[in-house]
């Protein structure tokens, strides 16, 4: 059972392709590519494999606690704990600028609430010393932000997980029942649902970082990555992107912990409610 282990999710394309790259290239360790998808998934790594790489597969889906479940009691078994865990999966449906309810509640259910069971499923199994990475992006920061009750909610000193779920039901209640405000959030409140996801993925990095002190957990915007996800967009390439997520895997101190860093390395204020790292659509 000895020996490190590293997951990321989300692994089969774009960013988390890459990052289990890297992981595979310079991490001493075993490297678990996980996607929802098998056949995907298997595919993803038979590209690495062509290259002389050999990560391992095993199913994830993250919206399922069942598939959760599945991995942890394999991971329990199979190695006893794991030191690396990037929480990657995420969707952005891009053509749907203001969603509807249901697309909305979709992607916060994916990108955020997920976490809440690989929290409560995986990090028991993370051992002294490991290392989480979140990926959030530059809608996660508190700059996209502009209703006041939800930034004193947010930069509350004790904020804790039943804030965030407030802050995030909130705003979905807003969208199911109509009264959801453009001016509660930046550049007119396009792409809000992706907002909220990320940023409560941001608060929560800061309140699990309080939660277990004995690891290293930090949100990091890896840049504008040019993925399906962001196809209108031209970004970086995923490899370029990895750089950051990886860094921090690899190299960061481990003292750096509960911060959110840019994709230039740079730490940067979260709660800088008045500065410019709020997400511009189509920029």
């Amino acid at each position: 059972m000895e020996g490190k282990v590293a997951i990321v999710s989300g692994a089969n394309k774009g960013l988390g392709f890459a990052i289990v790259k890297g992981l595979c290239q310079n991490y001493k360790g075993i490297v678990y590519l996980t996607a929802r998808d098998e056949s995907r998934g298997l595919e993803a790594v038979k590209k690495l494999n062509d290259l002389g790489l050999k990560p391992m597969f095993h199913l994830l889906d993250v919206t399922e606690k069942n598939s959760i479940e599945k991995l942890a009691e394999y991971i329990k078994t199979k190695h006893g704990g794991f030191d690396v865990l990037v929480n990657n999966a995420a969707i952005l449906e891009w053509d749907e600028v203001y969603p509807t309810y249901e697309a909305a509640k979709r992607n916060i259910e994916i990108n955020y609430k997920s976490l809440l069971n690989i929290e409560a499923l995986l990090y028991p199994l993370l051992r002294d010393g490991a290392r989480v990475v979140n990926v959030s992006s530059a809608c996660g920061h508190l700059s996209n932000l502009r209703n006041k009750k939800w930034l004193d909610l947010l930069t509350k000193q004790d904020l804790n997980k039943e804030d965030i779920n407030y802050f995030v039901d909130e705003y979905l209640e807003s969208v199911k029942n109509g009264t959801f405000r453009k001016e509660d959030f930046a550049d007119d409140g396009k792409h809000a649902e992706h907002r909220v996801s990320k940023i409560a993925l941001t608060a929560l990095t800061m309140v699990q970082q309080k939660l277990y002190p004995n690891i290293s957990i930090n949100a990091v915007h890896p840049g504008s990555v040019d993925t399906d996800m962001a196809k209108l967009k031209k970004g970086v390439n995923p490899d370029e992107a990895a750089k950051t997520v990886l860094y921090l895997i690899l190299e960061a101190s481990p003292k750096l912990k509960g911060t959110f860093m840019w994709y230039n390395r740079k730490l940067i204020d979260w709660y800088d409610v008045e500065g410019d790292y709020y997400y511009k659509h189509g920029v």
